[in-house]
């Protein structure tokens, strides 16, 4: 087994960021009602930036583990830079090549994650 595969493996084992934050600034679930899977995610904003992220779901291992890896790479990350974020950069955090099948596995937490900050206003 390669190193990325292992990564994959030990993310959906010990997942980072599990959780959910009390009074989060936005929470979001997302699900993939063809195999299952689904994703909530909890974010807390502060000034302009991603403070902490949270998540609860189930599924395969590479949903699980793809929301584990965004989120270690989103924390500490400006609004401005996750909105600019596209869906082959979420992917590519994997290190793994993710087939046209498994493709929405890999995206869904990055769905739900670009979803939420589609509905953030920052307060005045």
């Amino acid at each position: 087994m390669d190193i990325y595969a292992q990564n994959i493996l030990d993310h959906y084992k010990n997942p980072r960021n599990q959780g959910s934050i009390k009074n989060p600034s936005l929470t979001h679930k997302e699900s993939n009602t063809t195999c299952g899977d689904s994703i909530e995610i909890d974010l807390k904003i502060v000034k302009d930036s991603v403070k902490d992220l949270k998540f609860r779901g189930e599924g395969c291992a590479i949903s699980q583990a793809a929301i584990s890896i965004l989120s270690e790479y989103i924390i500490g990350k400006k609004i401005k830079d996750i909105e600019k974020m596209e869906e082959r950069e979420a992917v590519t955090l994997l290190g793994i090549e993710v087939s046209e099948r498994r493709r929405y596995c890999a995206t869904l937490g990055f769905l739900a994650v670009k979803k939420a900050l589609k509905n953030f206003k920052p307060s005045k």
